[in-house]
């Protein structure tokens, strides 16, 4: 019996059909593959940059929350008058900004800053400076207290003292400012620090920084970087404190300044979110990458509440307005990721626009 079987396999219409349907089924499993790698680069990237506006905008918040805690009703004053040398404000690396003392004699709370920041992209962004009382600088043996009454009445023993040129003061009995105390977080006063004193005599205040401590003294030597160690001033010094020719008791507590803006400098095409304290080098690096950092004021007078001030103080209608009358503060933030999609090559993008009212102030709702 003879078996017959066929050895002519495939057509060529067979194989052009198989193949195609295999193309096209591998076509759209990488398509679909690619597709998925971009959908997790663009999460990824959009994540990193939501963390990096998180972490930026909640310590500035924070900050302006408690701008003023503190510090005395309208600002501290600050060395003034004929002769004056100009008060260094702290900026971003090439600048040389001042605080005004020459129309103002006094530092507010929250110091604007509109487009003083770096230009990043083609857009100037802003700065802004906050002051604070620093709660944390405990009193020994008074833990809720952080101010310090100097030449107390009555004395009692080892009593602080303020020296009569202003230049230094001694601790007496308050070993805790210059020892610290690392267990529960109290920082010792050290160079760079900014003292407040407080005169409940005449209501008068002054600020001074620290340029060197000993075991007993802290020290007020000329020549400070902010210029504040101006006793020869005409007015704004810690002289003008005096009751006669001395010092009465006067209240003495470290304080924080704050500036927050945009670093363009070092990492170059990198902006980054950077926070300030005082001179204090070099700042602390929040956020990046920030594109735009643009503050806001609203004001309250009780008659026409301006909105959206950039630069304080702001005169409108014969009217001038300052600082002081600060409560809300609009915020904008907006950051970039830290690199480039493949699909598109560009930048992913995120921001955030929000309000902060300063504590301890009036809250005036803008749309009412």
């Amino acid at each position: 019996m003879r078996i017959l079987s066929r050895e002519d396999g495939f057509t060529l219409a067979e194989l052009l059909t198989s193949t195609t349907i295999t193309l096209v089924v591998l076509g759209t499993a990488m398509t679909t593959f690619k597709q998925t790698l971009t959908v997790h680069e663009h999460a990824s990237l959009i994540s990193d940059s939501s963390q990096n506006l998180r972490a930026g905008t909640n310590l500035l918040v924070r900050d302006l929350m408690q701008a003023g805690r503190g510090m005395p009703t309208g600002g501290v004053a600050i060395p003034s008058g004929v002769g004056a040398a100009a008060i260094n404000r702290p900026s971003p690396t090439g600048q040389a900004y001042t605080f005004d003392n020459v129309n103002a004699s006094t530092l507010p709370s929250i110091i604007s800053g509109a487009g003083l920041g770096p230009n990043v992209d083609g857009l100037q962004t802003d700065l802004v400076t906050m002051l604070m009382a620093d709660t944390t600088l405990e009193v020994t043996g008074i833990p809720t207290q952080y101010t310090l009454d100097l030449n107390p009445q009555p004395a009692g023993a080892n009593p602080p003292l303020l020296a009569n040129d202003g230049a230094s003061f001694t601790v007496g009995w308050n070993t805790l400012w210059l020892t610290g105390d690392t267990t529960r977080g109290v920082t010792k006063i050290k160079p760079g620090d900014l003292i407040c004193f407080l005169n409940n005599a005449n209501g008068g205040s002054a600020i001074q920084t620290v340029t060197r401590t000993d075991a007993t003294t802290v020290y007020f030597d000329a020549g400070d970087w902010f210029n504040f160690n101006q006793r020869n001033a005409p007015q704004g010094s810690v002289m003008q404190l005096k009751n006669g020719a001395v010092f009465p008791q006067t209240k003495v507590f470290r304080v924080q300044t704050l500036t927050y803006h945009v670093d363009n400098t070092t990492t170059p095409g990198t902006p980054r979110l950077v926070r300030m304290m005082n001179h204090f080098t070099p700042p602390q690096p929040l956020a990046g990458v920030v594109e735009d950092l643009d503050i806001s004021y609203d004001l309250v007078d009780g008659v026409t509440n301006p909105i959206n001030i950039k630069s304080l103080p702001y005169t409108a209608g014969g009217v001038t307005y300052t600082a002081n009358q600060i409560r809300k503060v609009n915020l904008h933030i907006g950051v970039r990721s830290g690199s480039r999609t493949t699909d598109r090559r560009d930048f992913l993008r995120n921001n955030i626009t929000t309000v902060v009212s300063i504590r301890g102030l009036a809250f005036s709702d803008r749309y009412k």
